[in-house]
């Protein structure tokens, strides 16, 4: 890829825009009010806004290696706090999709270096539900599997913080887990029931 492409890109579609709405810039200079804090993978095929039909000012985004919602990781917690308790977005997100690269790598018995703390917490969700995984014979259904076990795992680790608690309490955000099919193209809804995990683990995790 030319780099200085993307320069005359960006011009073009300036003038797009420009020629859709002449106060298009304006707006987007005013400030931002996103419904939905989306939590994804940074997987350049995974794209945000575009999978879902959205534009800048619809969405927060936060996106790293296999959509990872870590309660150790700063970033994501200041990110979460960010869009939960300043924006006051609505609805927070986690989207995986098949074909994950971190979560195929966190199933290979290797050393991978700096990634090992890393994959690490993904080994984790494979530990806690081995059972169900192993008994899956094919690998491939296996690791589809996976994928979703973690965006399960991380829809769990976002009712863990006491930004969401709290904001479920005070005006019913909801968290939602999803997966993207790079093969078709469809976002799938893995319905989640998030307000029953939620009491499920309000004994140990509640934070009022």
């Amino acid at each position: 890829m030319d780099i200085s492409k993307i320069f005359e890109n960006n011009k073009e579609w300036i003038q797009t825009k420009l020629d859709e709405d002449a106060s298009y810039f304006d707006k987007l200079a005013a400030g931002q009010d996103p419904d939905i804090l989306y939590i994804g993978c940074s997987d350049s095929r995974a794209t945000a806004e575009e999978i879902m039909g959205l534009g800048p000012g619809d969405v927060f985004v936060y996106r790293n290696i296999a959509n990872m919602a870590s309660n150790t990781d700063l970033t994501v917690m200041g990110v979460i706090n960010y869009a939960v308790v300043h924006l006051k977005v609505k609805h927070v997100v986690v989207c995986g999709h098949y074909g994950c690269g971190g979560v195929k790598a966190a199933m290979q018995s290797q050393d991978l270096g700096i990634l090992n703390p890393y994959l690490r917490n993904i080994r984790d969700v494979y530990r806690m539900h081995k059972d169900e995984l192993n008994a899956i014979i094919d690998s491939n259904d296996r690791y589809k599997r996976l994928i979703e076990l973690n965006v399960q795992e991380q829809c769990i680790n976002v009712l863990k913080t006491s930004d969401v608690q709290l904001a479920f309490k005070d005006r019913g955000i909801t968290v939602h887990g999803w997966v993207f099919d790079l093969a078709s193209g469809k976002l799938i809804d893995l319905k989640i029931d998030f307000a029953t995990i939620l009491d499920e683990i309000m004994e140990i995790y509640h934070l009022d």
